[in-house]
């Protein structure tokens, strides 16, 4: 995984009178030393401020609303930690002052078989159920550790953290995201529709660009634009590019100066592409290696202007912090139920492959001319444990809705053009199924990462979106 940005936490120490606030004292401890340890910074109140630092009455909850709101915007997640039963009220009452909207994870410590005299025992086992009570009171969504009590030392507390920092990466990166749709969709292709309306619900903006716009802004700039050059320097570095017009290459690089230019001015952090058939056609190239290189980028990039599909691609990397492709569920393969080709032209980034060269687009050269196509990226995707998403508005219904799943990349032997490899999920045809029935596109958006739960957390649970897991 990719070194991540540091990430903060609010930590809400549960505390109750009756029960040993020693506990509450040594816990507080425990989790920062934790959080330290993984790299979190955490916003907590501090021993001169409450008893122990923890929050056990009303005004204390007003004490760390106000901290809180202090640092609101550099707090990715708030961790509530029961070191003891806690009091459930403090904790509801900190976060619904605090007005957040961030995910929270609730924890609670066990108790130890020989210490449950009165002076050591926890009952956090039994807090936990009061405080998630309260917090679904108070309409406050909370994600759980997998054991209902785990220790914050533990093996599983270190990944039930991973899991919920990926969790709180995915809210913040979605909310207030802006997207750049480049071109008009596809005539052909009615899948790819979408409503700007549910997305800007979400919070979720798109901007968008004519590529008449994109193609004047080409046809003005010098072969000799510091930008340009610059661009075609970094394709030739990226990618193999033997057998390539270099008239192509400059094609390909101004584009890519265009592109980069615009989503800065925009301050679009993710685009969707219109790739065939007008840049063929207009310019003489495909835009797959320009597009491959902003996903590998981080910054994902999604063919036949499928914004939904981008969208998908960036919750992944998100999650995983590592780069995601669009592709096409496109073949079975064989007679393996559980075995499907995922197929691109392509504009894959070059993480995902063995082995990856610079190639001419061969579906549409017979209809625009080969020396109008090249550029695609070109390989056999990579062997490997993998992530998929698709997200998708529903307009009859006026909700945003989706799927997640894991499965993996395998080293199945694959005669074909273009980026492709095969997946095997179990469970693959009720997931075709399921995406058959309910009318999802053809698209689905890839990562080598175990990430899927971290997205549909996040999408389901602080969204609001409908969601549906494939079971692994």
């Amino acid at each position: 995984m990719a070194n991540q940005r540091t990430m903060t936490m609010g930590v809400i120490v549960g505390n109750r009178g009756f029960f040993p606030d020693h506990l509450a004292k040594s816990g507080r401890e425990q989790m920062l030393r934790v959080l330290e340890q993984a790299g979190i910074a955490a916003v907590v109140l501090g021993p001169e401020q409450s008893k122990h630092g923890a929050v056990e009455t009303y005004e204390e909850a007003q004490r760390c609303a106000e901290l809180f709101k202090a640092k609101g915007d550099a707090l990715d997640g708030v961790i509530v930690t029961l070191p003891n039963f806690g009091d459930e009220r403090a904790i509801a009452d900190a976060l619904r002052l605090a007005r957040l909207g961030v995910p929270v994870l609730v924890q609670a410590t066990p108790d130890c078989p020989g210490k449950m005299g009165i002076r050591d025992r926890r009952d956090s086992f039994c807090g936990k159920m009061s405080a998630c009570n309260n917090l679904r009171q108070y309409g406050i969504p909370y994600s759980l550790t997998s054991q209902h009590t785990v220790g914050p030392e533990t093996a599983e507390f270190a990944q039930d953290l991973a899991w919920f920092a990926g969790v709180c990466r995915v809210v913040k990166g979605l909310r207030n995201l802006r997207i750049g749709a480049i071109g008009a969709r596809p005539a052909a292709f009615n899948t790819v529709r979408y409503s700007e309306k549910l997305l800007e619900g979400s919070g979720i903006t798109v901007e968008t660009l004519d590529l008449s716009e994109v193609l004047g802004r080409i046809e003005r700039m010098k072969d000799g634009d510091e930008a340009a050059v610059e661009k075609l320097e970094t394709i030739r570095k990226y990618v193999a590019t033997t057998d390539i017009p270099e008239a192509a290459l400059r094609k390909m690089a101004k584009l890519g100066a265009v592109i980069d230019q615009w989503m800065k001015g925009a301050r679009v952090e993710i685009s969707a592409v219109q790739c065939w058939t007008s840049l063929e056609e207009n310019l003489g190239v495909v835009p797959c290696t320009v597009m491959s290189l902003m996903s590998e980028s981080l910054l994902s990039s999604a063919c036949e202007v499928d914004v939904c599909g981008v969208l998908g691609m960036h919750a992944l990397q998100l999650a995983s912090g590592t780069p995601s492709a669009l592709l096409d569920w496109n073949n079975n393969y064989g007679n393996d139920p559980n075995k499907a080709v995922c197929f691109h032209c392509s504009n894959l980034p070059k993480h995902f492959f063995q082995d990856v060269k610079m190639d001419y687009q061969a579906i549409i050269a017979g209809t625009v001319g080969k020396d109008n196509t090249f550029g695609t990226c070109v390989g056999q995707v990579k062997a490997g444990a993998m992530s998929f998403a698709r997200f998708s508005t529903d307009d009859r219904a006026g909700k945003i809705r989706g799927y997640t799943g894991s499965g993996r990349f395998t080293d199945d032997p694959l005669e074909t053009f273009g980026g492709a490899g095969v997946v095997e999920i179990a469970g693959l045809q009720k997931l075709l199924h399921y995406i058959c029935e309910n009318g999802f596109e053809h698209h689905v958006a890839a990562n080598f990462s175990s990430v899927a739960s971290m997205v549909h957390e996040a999408a389901s649970r602080y969204l609001g979106w409908n969601m549906y897991a494939h079971p692994a």
